[in-house]
């Protein structure tokens, strides 16, 4: 019989949180679409829209107005929404979240997106192409804490030890594994999870470098940006493709795991083909591949609806990619903590019972 006095986890943090996570990354597409669209200077003024409230400014204006008006007033007003559900789940946290940790997560969260607002404003009262590239650096950190606020808050989180526990007596029942070997494999995947965050991030800044080289940049210095771009593309490939063998050879069981690991493969492979792509209708087909294709080559025209969906949409998987790596890395760390010695000792009676 459970006492009066014991706390009931309220579901509102995590349902803001999921929220939160998923108003996010369409923003982050269309803040890409904006990039790509070169539309980031179509409104001149700011935090007003040509001297209107943000919200205030006339519909019907905005709808029928030209393309880059539409895309970068639509990015203004759901940066605004986004800002005003990290407010609201500060309030919940505050109120509902007995550990003090992750309410500092929530002020970190708001304290980010205020700071990606200032850029963005900054940005467009200067005309600062470094700016920008700070701005297509610090939204993806954001939604890294959007989904890292939606990881800790969540059910499986609070569950621990003691759901890792019986994973830890299942596995023992159905395979009899040795402790130890367990223990390191659990070691090896959290260390993988962890720099596979770190490189997709790595990455992304990369990417972001790219996107907003200036005009006057010398072209050796572009070149060997992409170049160790192409590497980084590469070496992450290989870490991700070791990441999902390894969650789904040894603890595919412990969910959300071996889901995070599949998603994360899914998604690596959709972004090289999304990376190459952007390579063709960017810079046309690389000399050394000419021969694979056979026919008359189809023409991009540049600034047309195929390449700009294409390299938008190679950005935004870049953000979802972080998103997933964020996921799998904290849950690992969650969920494949070293055996305790109560574990230890269930495991070795199950083994020697066998």
């Amino acid at each position: 019989m459970s006492s009066p006095h014991q706390f009931v986890r309220s579901p509102w943090p995590h349902r803001w949180a999921v929220v939160l996570a998923c108003a996010t990354f369409p923003l982050l597409w269309v803040g890409g679409l904006v990039t790509t669209t070169k539309a980031g200077m179509a409104v001149p003024d700011w935090p007003n829209t040509y001297g209107y409230n943000l919200f205030l400014y006339p519909w019907q204006t905005w709808l029928a107005g030209p393309w880059d008006l539409f895309v970068e007033h639509g990015h203004r007003l759901l940066a605004a929404s986004v800002g005003m559900i990290t407010i609201g789940l500060l309030v919940v946290l505050v109120r509902l979240e007995r550990r003090l940790w992750v309410c500092g997560l929530g002020f970190a969260a708001l304290a980010l997106v205020v700071f990606q607002g200032f850029l963005g404003g900054m940005r467009v009262l200067f005309d600062e192409r470094t700016l920008a590239m700070l701005h297509g650096m610090t939204g993806p950190l954001f939604f890294a804490s959007t989904v890292t606020l939606a990881v800790v808050t969540s059910r499986r989180w609070a569950a621990g030890a003691n759901a890792n526990a019986s994973d830890v007596v299942r596995r023992a029942e159905n395979e009899r594994p040795n402790a130890s070997r367990l223990s390191g494999a659990a070691g090896h995947i959290r260390l993988l999870a962890t720099v596979t965050a770190v490189l997709v991030y790595l990455q992304i800044v990369l990417g972001a470098v790219l996107r907003h080289v200036p005009v006057n940049s010398d072209p050796a210095a572009f070149l060997m940006a992409v170049k160790f771009h192409l590497f980084l593309a590469a070496v992450l490939t290989l870490h991700i493709g070791v990441l999902v063998w390894s969650v789904l050879s040894r603890v595919r069981s412990i969910r959300p795991l071996g889901r995070l690991a599949l998603a994360l493969g899914t998604l690596i492979s959709l972004q090289l083909m999304l990376g190459a792509s952007t390579w063709i209708v960017k810079y046309s087909i690389p000399t050394w591949a000419r021969s694979w294709f056979s026919g008359p080559s189809v023409a991009i025209r540049d600034g047309g609806w195929l390449q700009t969906n294409i390299i938008t949409a190679h950005v935004a998987i870049g953000s979802l990619l972080l998103g997933v790596s964020v996921a799998l890395a904290l849950y690992s760390h969650r969920l494949l903590t070293r055996p305790s010695a109560a574990e230890q000792f269930s495991a070795a009676r199950l083994e020697a019972a066998v």
